[in-house]
């Protein structure tokens, strides 16, 4: 399989985990949070939100344009911090997301 495809499709997954925990919201947050200059606008938005409003879209921009992936890709241990334990689906999130992260790990 294109490993285009495999992004694809593990996104797909972390937006149906995100679905599945009832953690998707209908309306996106202010227009301020969007500009936030934090990794993650850690000061304006919520890691999960961060997933559905910022990642998510931009990861499929990237992949819809043609333009060059990013090399290396690390969003796992920040989740694995910030998440709170008590958060619906927190695992499968956290499995979905270290599944990413390996698309973008270098092959030997």
């Amino acid at each position: 399989m294109q490993r285009e495809q495999q992004i694809r499709e593990r996104l797909e997954g972390i937006e149906r985990v995100i679905h599945d925990a009832g953690l998707w919201e209908s309306g996106a947050p202010d227009t301020d949070a969007f500009s936030s200059q934090q990794p993650f606008c850690l000061d304006t938005m919520l890691p999960v939100q961060w997933l559905q409003w910022v990642f998510l879209p931009r990861m499929r921009a990237i992949l819809n344009s043609g333009v060059d992936l990013p090399t290396r890709l690390a969003i796992a241990p920040y989740f694995e911090m910030a998440l709170e334990s008590d958060i619906p689906g927190r695992a499968t999130l956290l499995y979905s997301l270290n599944q990413l992260d390996q698309l973008f790990e270098p092959t030997p």
